[in-house]
């Protein structure tokens, strides 16, 4: 299939041709191993590219996998109860995520049972937008259309020495987009941005497009990283018989409704010196966690829930972690 039209490109001092060859070759040679580049499953893909937003690779394998021995199917996945794909997928956070994936899960069956095939397609499910649907289409189906996330962009201002933004972005990855392995080639893009392109130390020595970069990483970083806001919160641990007393988050809450959490203790400071601290960071505010093993505050509307039944919950990612570091789970 013939290339668009190099609009973008076309003062470009790089081969693309080369371009091309080079970088598939080396992702041919040196791509990570990652369960969900094994084999074109759809379902597959799609889940692994639902889980990889806003969340790192090495953190998404474990729950990719466990999720799939779960719900190894779209029809599996379908017709379970929002309650159990909660659970699964707790502490990977931004829920979300979660209840879009069964929700498109139920249509797509509902509907015909087929997964859509075309990136338009599949921007008309929930959860699914512009660089999912790409991804999708281009890697399962072999649509070949592009896509652009961070990684990408990061390549392409430093390949052409200047900031690309907004819509220019998507058609510069466009015009550059292998036609005969679309999906390859996307996946070689962001291989590249995550493992030598970095941010902060690109590792130019090991590129395989080096030699055709107009930057050679002297492009400063657009943007600075946005600064974290610190936050002291304090949780009880009530735990009694083999139970734990948990708090069900109400369904209207803007934030992971329906979840499960330990008693918040209220107020600026504890009377009670916590039995454990650690830290836990969500989007823009770190988290100085203090937990105090008692009773739980008077007044807190909550239930007991066995241990044997907590691995079945939807908890939140910070009360996963604090039962986990008090070997309750």
């Amino acid at each position: 299939m013939r290339h668009a039209s190099n609009r973008l490109l076309a003062g470009a001092t790089f081969d693309q041709a080369r371009f091309r060859k080079n970088l598939l070759g080396w992702f041919d040679g040196h791509k990570r191993d990652l369960p969900w580049r094994r084999d074109r499953d759809p379902y597959r893909i799609w889940l692994s590219e639902i889980m990889l937003q806003q969340t790192r690779v090495a953190a998404v394998v474990g729950y990719y996998e466990r999720f799939l021995r779960r719900f190894p199917s779209l029809n599996k996945l379908a017709r379970a109860r929002e309650a159990s794909v909660l659970a699964a997928w707790s502490g990977l956070g931004y829920y979300r995520r979660a209840r879009m994936l069964h929700k498109a899960a139920k249509e797509v069956v509902k509907d015909s049972g087929r997964f859509p095939s075309t990136a338009a397609q599949l921007r008309e499910l929930p959860g699914i937008g512009r660089y999912t649907a790409a991804a999708i289409a281009s890697i399962a189906f072999d649509e070949p259309i592009a896509v652009v996330d961070g990684n990408v962009q990061r390549v392409l201002q430093r390949l052409l020495g200047k900031p690309i933004v907004a819509e220019s972005l998507w058609l510069a990855a466009q015009e550059v987009l292998s036609f005969d392995r679309p999906g390859d080639f996307n996946q070689a893009m962001m291989e590249l941005g995550a493992t030598v392109c970095l941010p902060r130390q690109p590792k130019c020595s090991l590129c395989p497009v080096s030699r055709m970069c107009a930057t050679r990483a002297e492009l400063p970083r657009l943007g600075r990283g946005v600064r974290q806001e610190k936050r002291e919160v304090n949780y009880v641990l009530d735990r009694r018989n083999g139970s734990i007393f948990l708090i069900k988050r109400p369904a209207t809450a803007s934030l992971m409704p329906g979840m499960w959490e330990l008693p918040e203790i209220t107020g600026t400071k504890t009377k009670s010196q916590p039995s454990l601290t650690l830290r836990h960071s969500i989007t823009v505010t770190d988290y100085q966690v203090g937990v105090v093993e008692g009773a739980a505050p008077d007044g807190a509307t909550g239930c007991w829930v066995a241990k044997s039944r907590l691995s079945t919950l939807p908890l939140t990612g910070l009360a996963r972690k604090i039962l986990r570091a008090t070997k309750v789970i």
